[in-house]
């Protein structure tokens, strides 16, 4: 089967886009490995463009991690979502409403070029980031490989787990990014945070990814770590946020307020692979 797909980056974090019916879907959701790098096309996630469920949605889409797993929510590919409907002439709104896993989103095309996304409201309750055992407290300790981590708990839509670090690129993410993704207090797995504070304003981000591992940035933990820095007091919105692979910027006003994520979207290239 021969199939057309899009492959897209927003500040690094990579994406490959197709329009699925349900004959793609299964072809694609049963080839995950051939995305895989170093020898495939490469790619921290799959999404899959497909007609929504919903009446208040205009689109609906589904990610996979590049080890097969479905995950809930990821705003890197909520902003290349916006760029590839509108690119691909799918439609010609500038705003539109997408439904996920986790609920519906707003992307927005600015003029600049940049996607700004509407993430919804960050979920601090234990049971439904979910967290075992948890407070939802501004901070709590994770007992990780012998040592106490204090640790933000939220979900962006899906579960975060944030850290203050004082060096971020000397931070342990191999060692700690693993065993905090499958630590037993997160049932559901968690995407592991490490954050530099610079000033108030401005952030350093590393993150190791449910089914991923590190990537060069991550969406939902830019937002993650900018509310966990406001909510702790060492940080004003809107915070600016520097990963590996780009820098996003991220406003939220606190209490039951939505966070609005900015950033680019670009296109690598288009190709055909034959499943």
């Amino acid at each position: 089967m021969l199939l057309k797909f899009t492959k897209m980056h927003g500040a690094g974090n990579d994406f490959v886009f197709w329009t699925a019916s349900a004959r793609t879907s299964n072809s694609i959701l049963s080839s995950c490995a051939c995305w895989q790098p170093p020898f495939r096309v490469g790619c921290d996630q799959i999404l899959l463009v497909e007609k929504p469920q919903s009446d208040e949605a205009d689109f609906r889409y589904r990610i996979f991690n590049s080890d097969g797993g479905e995950v809930e929510q990821c705003g890197n590919g909520a902003r290349c979502f916006m760029r590839f409907v509108h690119d691909q002439q799918i439609t010609d709104k500038r705003e539109i409403v997408v439904e996920t896993r986790s609920g519906l989103i707003m992307p927005r095309l600015e003029q600049d070029g940049r996607v700004t996304v509407d993430m919804g409201k960050p979920i601090f309750e234990p049971d439904r980031i979910p967290f075992k055992g948890g407070l939802g407290a501004v901070s709590e300790p994770l007992e990780v490989a012998g040592e106490t981590l204090d640790i933000s708990a939220l979900s962006m839509g899906n579960p975060h787990a944030v850290q203050v670090v004082n060096d971020v690129k000397l931070a342990a993410v191999e060692k700690l990014g693993p065993l905090i993704e499958h630590h037993p207090r997160f049932p559901n797995r968690v995407n592991a945070g490490f954050m530099q504070i610079i000033d108030r304003t401005h952030i350093m981000l590393r993150v190791y990814e449910r089914g991923a591992g590190e990537t060069l940035s991550c969406g939902t933990g830019a937002c993650a770590a900018a509310v966990a820095g406001i909510r702790r007091g060492l940080l004003d919105s809107p915070v600016s946020v520097a990963t590996r692979g780009g820098t996003l910027a991220i406003a939220w006003d606190g209490d039951d307020k939505a966070v609005l994520m900015t950033g680019p979207a670009i296109t690598v290239f288009t190709g055909e692979i034959n499943l």
